[in-house]
C-alpha cells in the first residue's frame, strides 16, 4: 500500500509543534543561519544580513526533507513564524514559490519604519544592523524589506497582528498588506484589538490558534469550512 501523503509546517522560531501534529500536519523546525546555540561565528551571520543567508538554508532545508521523507506531500507545505520569524515568513515569499500558504505573526516588512519607530526597533537594529543606517547603508534596508519585493510573491499570505503591539508596530503587516491588495496578490490581515508582541488573553490565545489552523487547513487541506465560519463574506450594501 502506498503511503499517505501528509502536509507539511515549517515553523521559523516558533514551538507549537503538539498542536499542528495533533491536526495532521508533519512539523519541520529549522534552525539557519544566524540561529543562536551554535556557537558566535554561526549566530553572527545574522547581523547586517536580515535573512540573506537564513533564506538560503531554509529553502535548502525544506527540499532536503521534502527529498527525505516521501510520505510529506511536496505540493502542500506550509510555513509559518512569528516577530523575526514572520519577517522571515514575508521574505520568503519573495524569495521561493515551494510553500502552499504562509502565515507571519508580527512580522517586521520595511526595516527602515521598523528602525524607527516601536520600542525595541532601535535597540535591536543597533544589533541586528550593527553600524547601519538607512542613509549609509540603503540597500540593506530596502533589498532585504520584503515590502520592496510584494511584486515577487506568489504564496497566499495571513498577516496577523496584534493592534497594541509595542515591539513591532501593527503598522508592518499594514504595509505588506496594502502593497500585495494594489499588486491583486492573495492575502489577509487579522488584528487582534488590545493585543500586544504576544496574544495572551485567553479568548484571543484561542482564536490566534483557530485563525492560524483554519488559515492552512483552507489552504494546504482544501477545506475552508473553519475559515468560512470564522471569516464569513460580507456584501457592502
Amino acid at each position: 500500500m502506498a503511503a499517505r501523503h501528509r502536509l507539511g509546517v515549517t515553523l521559523l522560531g516558533a514551538g507549537h509543534l503538539i498542536y499542528e501534529a495533533a491536526q495532521g500536519y508533519v512539523v519541520y523546525v529549522l534552525q539557519p543561519n544566524g540561529a543562536t546555540g551554535y556557537g558566535q561565528a554561526f549566530s553572527g551571520r545574522h547581523v547586517n544580513a536580515w535573512g540573506k543567508y537564513s533564506a538560503d538554508d531554509i529553502i535548502e532545508g525544506t527540499k532536503a526533507f521534502l527529498n527525505a521523507h516521501s510520505y510529506v506531500d511536496a505540493t502542500r507545505v506550509g510555513n509559518m513564524g512569528a516577530s523575526y520569524g514572520g519577517f522571515m515568513t514575508m521574505y520568503l515569499a519573495t524569495q521561493t514559490d515551494i510553500f502552499a500558504a504562509s502565515m507571519s505573526h508580527a512580522g517586521i516588512s520595511n526595516l527602515s519604519s521598523y528602525w524607527g519607530h516601536g520600542w525595541w526597533g532601535y535597540g535591536y537594529s543597533g544589533v541586528a544592523s550593527r553600524g547601519s543606517f538607512p542613509w549609509n547603508n540603503p540597500e540593506l534596508y530596502v533589498e532585504q524589506s520584503p515590502l520592496y519585493h510584494a511584486d515577487k510573491v506568489t504564496t497566499p499570505l495571513l498577516l496577523i497582528h496584534g493592534n497594541a503591539d509595542t515591539n513591532v508596530p501593527v503598522g508592518e503587516s499594514h504595509y505588506m498588506y496594502t502593497a500585495l491588495k494594489l499588486l491583486g496578490k492573495e492575502v489577509e490581515l487579522v488584528e487582534f484589538n488590545d493585543q500586544d508582541h504576544h496574544i495572551n488573553t485567553r479568548q484571543a490565545r484561542f482564536d490566534w490558534w483557530n485563525t492560524t489552523m483554519a488559515w492552512f487547513d483552507m489552504k494546504l487541506k482544501d477545506e475552508p469550512q473553519w475559515w468560512n465560519n470564522l471569516y464569513p463574506e460580507t456584501t457592502d450594501k
